[in-house]
């Protein structure tokens, strides 16, 4: 892991003396689910648990409606949220879990805030998060997990060319159901429900005082009544763009 991590290390500063001169941008990666023939559609739902609590509300309407999710998870709201991950290992065709970072820090290898949240700034502390946040879901029993996502979900690219090295599927999205969590029930809701046949949806799991976790239960359950099909990323072939999964 080591020799590993040098090795990256030393990719990614030649790729940052390249993007440096070059000024490149950050990139927000998309990613949609390849098209099914047949069926009334498929979606899937990720829900980014960043830190702070559990949304029940969200969470028992996953339950009661057996909608499966991709939740990806830091190690901190690991540590604070043990009640909601046993909830969640009790229901293994539901739930999947994936790696969120260790303390959710933004993915970019220089040194800048996106959103207001310090970056990683270095190429050795974009590693640290990756790794952290797999070795935090390691500690829960739950099988090691495939995708990554970003705090911010902005990326260097060449932090992505690093975090698929490790083995990693970066995990954009193609409809931003709640804005961060910081839309109204109601504008939350709409985005949900207007998702389409291959969407994949980002919305957040760990804001239960917030609106849009309202929004979220009321986009889900329309998105049912429309008769979709709900699939977790592991049961799908998701399609990203900027180097995230091919």
């Amino acid at each position: 892991m080591r020799l590993l991590r040098k090795h990256l290390c030393a990719v990614a500063l030649s790729v940052c003396a390249v993007s440096t001169a070059s000024a490149a941008p950050l990139v927000e990666p998309t990613l949609h689910l390849k098209p099914q023939a047949g069926g009334s559609g498929r979606v899937a739902v990720t829900l980014d648990a960043c830190g702070g609590q559990t949304d029940p509300r969200i969470l028992s309407a996953l339950v009661d409606n057996r909608i499966p999710a991709t939740i990806f998870v830091t190690g901190i709201w690991l540590k604070r949220n043990a009640a909601a991950v046993e909830i969640m290992r009790a229901h293994p065709d539901l739930f999947e879990l994936e790696n969120h970072g260790g303390r959710h820090v933004p993915a970019v290898d220089t040194p800048q805030k996106i959103y207001g949240i310090r970056s990683a700034g270095s190429p050795d502390a974009v590693l640290a998060e990756v790794e952290s946040g797999a070795t935090a879901l390691a500690g829960t029993g739950e099988p090691a997990p495939k995708w990554f996502r970003g705090a911010t979900a902005e990326y260097s690219p060449s932090a992505i060319a690093m975090i698929r090295k490790l083995g990693f599927k970066v995990a954009g999205f193609s409809i931003n159901g709640d804005g961060g969590s910081l839309l109204g029930a109601r504008e939350t809701a709409r985005r949900i429900a207007a998702a389409k046949d291959g969407d994949v949806i980002i919305a957040h799991i760990n804001q239960p005082t917030h609106a849009a976790g309202e929004g979220v239960v009321q986009g889900l359950l329309a998105l049912k009544q429309k008769g979709l099909t709900f699939v977790r990323l592991d049961h799908a072939d998701g399609i990203g763009n900027d180097g995230t999964t091919d």
